[in-house]
């Protein structure tokens, strides 16, 4: 039997990360990179991706920068495209780019509900879409998806965001009815509150934050390591037999509060 780096290792993988200019994105990107893979790296934000790249590429690994719009239904496309040609086959893809627009159910807009349903929602699905045939051929992939505690408890001024990742979650469900058969393990990971950019932006005020964490039993929020290394383990052959699990890591919130994230 391998040992266990070796069953954690992703050498000789090919990945594509989506949302890794920055963040939880970057962090991932760059762990997989230190776990053997060579990464396509997709976001908007190309002077960010180019960062992500350079740290990759300082531990030895291959990097594609890849500028897509993935709130559009070309960007999706396109990148897998451009990561299919480079490396030729993609063995691991990581849903992580999102949104949230945070409003009430009666002050959402439309113009937010359908940004947040396109860039959280249907570029998953394209995306999966364009590199599981790819998968299917070799016989073997990993899809890993980055949803939310949000997705599977209401929150309040979180409807598109809920919904988008409740339906990210069952997206997932119907991805392992259709392509488990193939050796393709598919699995979200739900987060409470994680420190990135986005996280410090929406919970940075003591007044916001503090009451939600006297509702954490652990008294904190995650940190993008903690998130990048599951996702590792779910990218790796360590997981082959994990497949269609929605992974809350949220320092306990769900189990002891219930709906009342």
């Amino acid at each position: 039997m391998a040992n266990y780096v070796e069953r954690h290792s992703l050498i000789g993988k090919r990945a594509l990360v989506t949302g890794a200019s920055r963040g939880l994105g970057a962090q991932i990107a760059t762990l997989f990179a230190e776990a053997g893979a060579d990464v396509a790296l997709v976001a908007r934000d190309e002077e960010g991706l180019h960062q992500t790249k350079a740290t990759v590429e300082a531990g030895g690994r291959q990097a594609l920068v890849i500028a897509a719009d993935l709130g559009t239904t070309e960007g999706p496309r396109e990148a897998a495209s451009t990561a299919l040609e480079h490396f030729g086959a993609i063995d691991i893809l990581v849903n992580n780019a999102g949104i949230v627009h945070l409003e009430s159910l009666r002050e959402a807009t439309i113009d937010h509900w359908d940004e947040t349903m396109a860039i959280n929602l249907r570029a998953p699905f394209l995306l999966a879409r364009e590199l599981a045939p790819r998968m299917i051929e070799q016989g073997s992939g990993k899809i890993v998806s980055i949803s939310s505690v949000a997705g599977v408890r209401g929150l309040p001024n979180h409807g598109a965001y809920c919904a988008s990742k409740g339906g990210l979650q069952m997206l997932n469900a119907v991805m392992v009815a259709e392509w488990s058969r193939h050796n393709i393990q598919a699995n979200v990971i739900a987060p409470t509150v994680v420190m990135t950019d986005m996280g410090k932006q929406v919970w940075s005020d003591p007044a916001k934050s503090g009451p939600m964490l006297d509702r954490i039993p652990m008294g904190r929020f995650g940190e993008p390591v903690e998130i990048a290394d599951l996702a590792l383990f779910l990218a790796s052959p360590a997981s082959d037999f994990v497949c269609g699990q929605v992974i809350e890591i949220d320092g306990g919130i769900t189990q002891t509060l219930g709906n009342a994230t």
